[in-house]
């Protein structure tokens, strides 16, 4: 496999080109179905949940973690980002566009003046209402973000 000089930084198409290259030499295009890629990708996303399943709740940078249980989520988030990246490439899906698209699609959807109104005391975003139209009987739902 090719190594990534360090500084350098890695490419969803450098990732792609290895495994595509990687499942050729092992003649495994046979078997690289959307389908059966999709369920591939579900079973490692449970092999990561499985990591999580008993921790509760886990502080950003993984503090209390020793250094194996990160060295398994890495390798777990690994496998599942190989397999996200095999399939969209069999989708014949750009996922990269497709991600730039969505974070663009995510702030008009979202935008950043009405999650700015900050609560100075508690610090946590104001929630917010909207509301939807009226139903039959007259009541009015609201959703929550």
């Amino acid at each position: 496999m090719s190594e990534v000089p360090d500084g350098d930084s890695v490419s969803l198409d450098m990732l792609k080109k290895l495994m595509a290259q990687f499942a050729e030499k092992r003649d495994w295009n046979q078997y690289h179905s959307p389908r059966n890629l999709l369920l591939a990708l579900v079973g490692e996303v449970g092999e990561l949940a499985e990591i999580f399943q008993w921790k509760g709740e886990v502080k950003r940078g993984l503090p209390n973690w020793k250094e194996e249980e990160k060295t398994h989520l890495s390798e777990e988030l690994s496998d599942v980002l190989l397999y996200l990246v095999r399939l969209s490439d069999t989708c014949g899906i750009d996922l990269g566009k497709a991600a730039l698209r969505k974070v663009e699609l995510n702030a008009i959807k979202y935008p950043v003046k009405s999650y700015q109104d900050v609560s100075t005391s508690s610090k946590k975003y104001k929630q917010i209402t909207l509301e939807t139209p009226t139903s039959n009987n007259g009541d009015r739902n609201t959703e929550k973000d």
